[in-house]
């Protein structure tokens, strides 16, 4: 198996909804961005994918939310814009561009210095009980 990971960074500002605490008050972060995929397989120039590619894909989705108001932003006017609610999004963004061969490991979002979430997509047949 091979991976490849890409990383960028947005700015955004958000509030989390029914929190109760500080994050309930709109506030913002400058998150750091990595997406990390895999493949079983390289394509005819000995590579997972380009990383040019990735990263076009990925800064597709960063001007989607960057220096937004995420709460304003589809699909966060309706789900809470937590750093994994992000993670999911951006995952569900560009996986489905990704060449049948290649398909996302992690998405992991620092929201700090110290502080991530990552969201790891898994078949129902991975999933651990």
């Amino acid at each position: 198996m091979y991976e490849l990971a890409v990383e960028a960074e947005f700015a955004a500002a958000h509030r989390l909804v029914g929190y109760s605490g500080l994050c309930e008050n709109l506030h913002g972060h400058n998150w750091k961005v990595m997406v990390q995929v895999r493949s079983a397989v390289l394509d005819n120039l000995g590579m997972v994918m380009d990383f040019k590619d990735l990263k076009s894909l990925i800064n597709d989705v960063m001007e989607k939310l960057d220096h937004k108001h995420l709460n304003e932003v589809k699909p966060f006017d309706e789900i809470n814009p937590t750093t994994e609610n992000i993670a999911k999004y951006i995952c569900e963004e560009i996986e489905p561009k990704l060449s049948k061969n290649v398909h996302i490991e992690r998405v992991q979002i620092w929201e700090s210095n110290r502080a991530s979430a990552s969201y790891i997509p898994r078949g129902p047949k991975e999933i651990i009980k």
